[in-house]
């Protein structure tokens, strides 16, 4: 077992114990002294700077600009590494332990190597030294509720600091025909949550009369879209702060009497819909619970009715090695979840359902933007986010989170997409 000494971070034992204590100990010094072993031999094949403050540089030979990490305190930076790995670095981030020029770019490099960081023979072990997920963030009928609210019951004030109007908490679909992706800027994202969302409904061919599940209420732009088009909406979630302000936009829009949004597990619905849809929510489902998600849709969809879900994506190889992890983003950011593959989805629902993928867009590239211009927006209003009563280290924890999330997008190691059921034989 580690001891725990105080870090000199400003973090608040009682709220963030894995900030303010760091990890010690006779097996947390080996463990500490592998890890900074493993972490020199990595970098030093990557193109990233690795700068300490004593001067000592790491980094892959050759010129060129390259993002710049800064370890500061590199004895609590390991200590964090060896006891819990990739929770460590973001624990150590939250801490001050070590900063970025550029921390996107900085995540990216990692995230693109993610297969190769650690050695082959290691990672046969890692399930014997990292810690698993506590069977408390399972995703059972008691538990779901508990883990959905931890994250968006945070406070609404909170996300509308940095979603825009429509607050859509998902990736948008910037213009194709207008304007380069990369040149996506804050006036563009609203247009581009409506055309996502536009795009599902469609293809679920959402319209008059149309009889609307949707697993995931958000903040109500789905909902309020679908019902504009004619269409009586049955809408689910787990969050109490979501289902009061989507109820709130539902009637500023006068569409009262076509939604209905409950506080209901998706294995509770009963009825029968014409088209349900879905964005983001398979993530929050969890991997014991996709061939129950996908039965209860098979189960809940009129016999001609299509699904149109949402849904960010790994490459299945990543997610078969990694299905069983605890990570930095289940203990800080969504306990519970786990990212599926295409192939994922395609197996279970070939193996479990009558539902079949007819259509898919992948739109990774969207997800990147649309997170750069999340974090730029949320660092703009650092000031009222601390008016709100979150501290330093939950800012940078939301911006770890933030950057992490786009690093993933940019290197490719995640998708997200949109993919189109029906029962086509």
């Amino acid at each position: 077992m580690s001891t725990l000494v105080r870090s000199e971070a400003d973090a608040d034992p009682e709220y963030w114990p894995g900030i303010a204590n760091v990890p010690s100990g006779p097996r947390n010094k080996v463990a500490a002294a592998l890890a900074e072993k493993i972490f020199a031999a990595a970098v030093n094949r990557l193109q990233l700077r690795v700068v300490y403050d004593d001067g000592t540089v790491l980094g892959a030979p050759g010129g060129g600009p390259r993002p710049e990490m800064r370890i500061h305190r590199p004895a609590d930076f390991f200590a964090r590494l060896g006891d819990n790995g990739l929770i460590g670095l973001g624990e150590a981030y939250m801490a001050q332990d070590w900063t970025a020029s550029d921390l996107t770019e900085v995540m990216q490099v990692f995230a693109a190597q993610a297969a190769h960081l650690v050695p082959v023979p290691l990672q046969k072990l890692r399930g014997l030294y990292l810690p698993k997920p506590p069977r408390k963030e399972r995703n059972t009928k008691v538990n779901t509720r508990s883990n959905i609210s931890r994250h968006y019951d945070l406070s609404n004030d909170l996300f509308k600091l940095f979603l825009d109007d429509t607050m859509s908490y998902s990736s948008a679909l910037f213009d194709a025909n207008g304007p380069q992706l990369l040149d996506a800027r804050w006036d563009d994202l609203p247009e581009a949550q409506q055309r996502k969302v536009d795009r599902l409904l469609d293809q679920a061919d959402v319209g008059e009369g149309t009889r609307v599940l949707e697993i995931g209420t958000g903040w109500g732009e789905l909902a309020i879209r679908a019902a504009r088009r004619g269409a009586t909406v049955v809408s689910v979630t787990l969050s109490s702060e979501q289902k009061e302000l989507a109820e709130r936009r539902i009637a500023d829009a006068g569409l009262s009497d076509r939604v209905t949004v409950e506080l209901k597990d998706y294995r509770a619905v009963e009825g029968q819909f014409d088209a349900i849809v879905s964005v983001e929510m398979i993530e929050a489902v969890g991997y014991e619970y996709w061939g129950v998600y996908f039965q209860t849709i098979d189960r809940l969809l009129a016999p001609d009715g299509r699904v149109a879900i949402q849904a960010i994506t790994m490459p299945h190889e990543r997610m078969m090695v990694t299905r069983r992890s605890y990570t930095w983003i289940h203990k800080y950011i969504f306990p519970g979840g786990f990212i599926p593959s295409v192939r994922a989805i395609e197996d279970i629902t070939d193996r479990y359902t009558s539902l079949r993928v007819r259509e898919r867009l992948s739109m990774g590239d969207h997800y990147a933007q649309t997170l750069r211009l999340w974090e730029e927006r949320f660092l703009a209003h650092t000031d009222d986010v601390s008016e709100l009563g979150f501290d330093q280290v939950f800012q940078r924890m939301w911006q770890f989170y933030l950057c992490y999330s786009r690093a993933g997008f940019q290197s490719g190691y995640l998708d997200v997409q949109q993919l189109i059921f029906d029962r086509r034989p």
